[in-house]
């Protein structure tokens, strides 16, 4: 569990309500408005066409009025180790300096003028809300604070389910594909406002979500569950829904990794991933989706580091691309947002080229925005030298702040950059979010085998539950472990559970206890996380079954898993092994609601793959 106190000596001082956040200091309207250059009010969100064509005007000469090395800055966005922009603990001020060359985020936004800090939980920026929102505040005060300060986008990856950097006591939701599986458009919206709305509340206004990624391939090591699904149209519909969803609550959402990472064996974090489609599949299958978020306004679009052959044959990475990037993106689909890498600290990217040559020539594809590059240092300088040299023109640069600035005067960042300690306690992790958290994920629950009505399982002729199997780690470090949340949530239903981690590759001692652990049990509930072909999970399960007793498999990442447990009478697939995910599969099992989820995407046999052992619509429910 992560540490939940403030994190800092400066955050702890700050005990008031105040829109300053770190440090205490109560910053008046007066004071915050002319931080951001005197431009105040008349950055907001513009309401006529004459308000607009001011706007612009305004930004345009925001950008006239910028040096060089801060045109620069504005263009990345870049990652920090800490819970306090300004006093942050030895370990992070230690981290900073070996990776960054900086102690804390202030100092780093003070010597490179940054436009965005991308939050991560490893890097300790995501403790508790009320310490998430005083970081914010401090790194937006760091900003303004500079000569012709601008406010900051803060970013993070809260796509729910898989991925996930704030973590309870925040509202946290089912992942994409069990979204996919409810096929709940009004429910993907739903998800987008509030989880919008929570993260508002932190002083965080970008998220890197949805995925509009079309998740074809079951090998897929990167996306899967990420992805809604297998069918273009129907993750068109549910990331055009969630789009809308997280601009309700003035949060700018980003559909990504264009133009499609969703037929890939090969993780582009580890790897340069080349996709086959053609021309003409991506544009039935890859495209769909990205159309789709353009039409509903999105704010920003993420690249991906991976080869397409079929829309551009040089080699490089779709986000250093300019046949992709400005030859489709902009010019076919007619997108003109901001366009940001994937993080540049990826394999995928850094294949080819150096370290210093991969921002230049992202920005000479058509990027906008620079994420997390392995050292600032290189990559600030390189693009400074590059418009220096000429490789690059100022008027380039201008174009992308511009987009940038844009963003951020209609997310209202000009006039409200801060947050407070209020809106925090009023809005995170409220009693009526979590409720409509809890509610879409029971549409979400798939049921796939049920032979012989094993599922419900009553309480009364099975009162003691065994539950073993898998606990991966937690997305946000801040749920699980699954197997004791299954057997809390069981007991909560009426039954007596036990639970007993067997993990994801059970040895031999492993499965021998679980098996003389059942024989003391009416019924077993077993968690799969990932079982291929050679998994000793697969062992687990049969020596499970043969005891005679009901064995129940839940899949709780892949759906797939039911393709290797021919032996197993009930198989569930959860999509994801968070709290919320876990309880509403519990509910299930138990047979408190029915289960109402269909699969978005096929299950292939595991003896051919060429053939589809449950199709996308597939469902059972009682």
């Amino acid at each position: 569990m992560p540490d939940t106190s403030t994190g800092s000596d400066t955050s702890k001082r700050d005990t008031g309500n105040t829109a300053g956040g770190e440090g205490g200091t109560r910053l008046s309207r007066r004071t915050v408005l002319a931080a951001g250059a005197g431009l105040t009010a008349a950055l907001t969100v513009p309401a006529t066409a004459r308000a607009a064509a001011a706007d612009e005007r305004r930004l345009k000469a925001l950008i006239s009025g910028m040096s060089l090395e801060e045109k620069v800055g504005q263009l990345f966005v870049m990652r920090v180790f800490g819970a306090s922009a300004t006093a942050p603990d030895q370990a992070d001020i230690d981290a900073n300096l070996g990776e960054l060359g900086v102690r804390t985020a202030a100092e780093l936004i003070a010597k490179y003028r940054v436009g965005g800090i991308i939050y991560f939980t490893w890097a300790h920026n995501t403790r508790n809300p009320h310490q998430i929102a005083d970081l914010s505040n401090g790194i937006q005060r760091a900003s303004l604070e500079q000569p012709r300060g601008l406010p900051m986008l803060i970013a993070t990856d809260q796509e729910h389910g898989a991925v996930c950097r704030v973590g309870e006591p925040a509202t946290l939701f089912p992942g994409a594909m069990a979204i996919g599986a409810g096929g709940s458009a009004a429910d993907a919206r739903t998800l987008g406002r509030i989880s919008g709305a929570e993260l508002r509340a932190l002083g965080i206004n970008q998220d890197y979500s949805p995925d509009a990624d079309v998740n074809v391939n079951p090998a897929n090591p990167v996306i899967g569950v990420r992805s809604f699904g297998a069918d273009p149209a129907a993750v068109a519909e549910l990331v055009a829904a969630e789009v809308k969803g997280y601009q309700s609550s003035r949060v700018a959402a980003t559909a990504k990794h264009f133009p499609g990472h969703g037929d890939t064996a090969v993780d582009s974090h580890y790897g340069f991933p080349v996709i086959t489609h053609s021309r003409e599949l991506w544009e039935k299958l890859d495209a769909v989706p990205f159309r789709s978020a353009i039409a509903a306004g999105i704010d920003s679009i993420m690249t991906a580091h991976i080869q397409f052959p079929a829309l551009d044959d040089s080699g490089d990475p779709a986000t250093l691309s300019e046949p992709i990037l400005t030859g489709i993106l902009r010019g076919e689909l007619g997108y003109d947002g901001v366009v940001i890498t994937d993080s540049l600290g990826m394999e995928g990217v850094r294949t080819k080229y150096g370290d210093d040559r991969v921002p230049v020539l992202a920005l000479k594809a058509g990027v906008d925005q620079l994420l997390n590059p392995p050292s600032i240092d290189t990559a600030w300088h390189a693009v400074l030298k590059a418009v220096q040299d000429g490789e690059l023109t100022e008027a380039r640069l201008d174009e992308s702040i511009l987009r940038i600035l844009r963003m951020k005067s209609r997310l209202g960042l000009f006039g409200e950059p801060y947050v407070d300690r209020a809106g925090v306690d009023r809005v995170v992790g409220t009693r009526s979010h979590l409720a409509t958290a809890d509610r879409i994920a029971e549409r979400t629950t798939t049921l796939l085998v049920n032979e012989d009505a094993t599922l419900p399982l009553d309480r009364r002729r099975q009162p003691r539950l065994l539950v073993v199997g898998a606990d991966p780690a937690s997305p946000s470090g801040t749920t699980g472990p699954p197997t004791g949340v299954l057997a809390a949530a069981l007991t909560e239903a009426g039954f007596t559970a036990t639970a007993l981690s067997t993990g994801t590759s059970p040895s031999a001692a492993t499965v021998d206890k679980a098996v003389a652990a059942a024989r003391d049990a009416d019924a077993v509930v077993v968690a799969t996380y990932n079982v291929t072909a050679g998994s000793s999970q697969r062992t687990l399960v049969e020596r499970l079954s043969a005891t005679g007793k009901p064995v129940v498999a839940l899949a709780v990442r892949n759906p797939y898993d039911v393709a290797q447990l021919p032996s197993v009478r009930a198989c569930l697939a959860s999509y994801c092994w968070t709290d919320v995910e876990l309880r509403a599969a519990a509910r299930v099992i138990a047979g408190r609601v029915s289960p109402r989820g269909k699969l978005p995407v096929p299950v292939q046999r595991a003896d051919d793959p060429t053939r589809v052992l449950y199709p996308i619509g597939h469902g059972l429910t009682y």
